[in-house]
């Protein structure tokens, strides 16, 4: 019999693509979405086909899959900030009461949960690179603190059913990630900037620029996930391209790739805006032969080719 894997936020951005990873190895996949920032049009593709499921529900409420479960993958949460900062309550309470629930159905299952925590956890960083033994710079009750608190809180509780129960985890801390399947209203950077260029539309940067991001490219991403998900090491584990560039510089690179005639202009930095990041990446390296292959250009025409489309439609 197949493996059986359950992925929530499964018809998000990078949930998505873990479906059809998941799908394409073999695995019977249930996907849980409430649908508040994902989208069916993610997953519609995978309807109708024998080894999935969709539950249309939120995680913050008691979960229950019937029959056998070998893994979860727990990546159900607002991710941008134009989500959470919009929906601040719900982003706390996914990341408390719904990865409690999920940790209680892994428990009863006697299922592997990987939980999808971010670089956010170090907030506006003092060290750079950021390493996992960095333990981060962030307020907790500032604009962003209902997703970083939400996320550190979410690691806390998964390593403690670790201790405690012997519970199999694993800990992905996600860098900028990119690539198709992007809502164009994500809000975050990259989709920020390729669907104002491609309307013509003048570039928002906050801040004057100078402040950076390493940008991984969503399947090098997905790759990492299914490693450390198989692999036998439970504390947290970065997951990013550490190929660094400013916001300024990167605004420039896709107007040059979308030939578009947009003109840059700036607004005031958010508050708690991190100015630097950039992953440490040697554990991923060291423990699962991780590293990302997939180049920023490469990555950044395929995504294009999405947009044009979706901006089309």
């Amino acid at each position: 019999m197949s493996k059986t894997v359950l992925i929530t936020g499964g018809a998000g951005f990078i949930g998505s693509h873990l479906c059809d990873r998941f799908i394409e190895e073999g695995y019977t996949v249930y996907v849980m979405d409430n649908l508040i920032t994902g989208t069916l049009d993610n997953i519609e593709h995978l309807f109708g086909h024998p080894s999935f499921r969709f539950y249309h529900h939120d995680v913050s409420n008691f979960v229950h899959i019937p029959g056998p479960l070998d893994y979860i993958l727990h990546f159900a949460s607002p991710a941008s900030p134009i989500d959470y900062l919009k929906m601040p309550i719900q982003t706390l309470k996914v990341g408390s009461l719904g990865t409690h629930n999920l940790l209680g159905l892994a428990k009863s299952k006697g299922a592997r949960i990987l939980i999808a925590s971010t670089s956010e956890v170090y907030g506006d960083p003092e060290v750079h690179p950021q390493t996992e033994e960095y333990w981060g710079h962030v307020n907790p009750i500032g604009p962003r603190g209902v997703y970083d608190e939400a996320k550190r809180f979410q690691e806390a509780m998964t390593m403690a059913y670790h201790t405690y129960h012997g519970l199999e985890v694993r800990i992905v801390r996600i860098f900028n990630t990119y690539g198709p399947k992007m809502r164009l209203d994500d809000g975050r950077a990259l989709p920020n900037f390729m669907s104002q260029a491609l309307k013509g539309e003048d570039i928002t940067i906050y801040g004057d620029g100078s402040q950076t991001r390493s940008f991984c490219y969503v399947d090098d991403l997905v790759e990492g996930i299914y490693r450390l998900l198989l692999s036998d090491y439970s504390n947290p584990v970065n997951l990013g391209n550490p190929e660094e560039i400013t916001i300024l510089d990167f605004a420039k690179e896709l107007i040059a790739l979308t030939g578009s005639r947009s003109k840059i202009v700036y607004r005031p930095l958010p508050e708690n805006d991190p100015l630097r990041r950039k992953p440490d990446i040697t554990r991923a390296q060291e423990i699962l032969g991780w590293s990302p292959v997939i180049g920023r250009g490469a990555g950044l025409k395929k995504t294009l080719s999405y947009f044009e489309h979706a901006v089309k439609a």
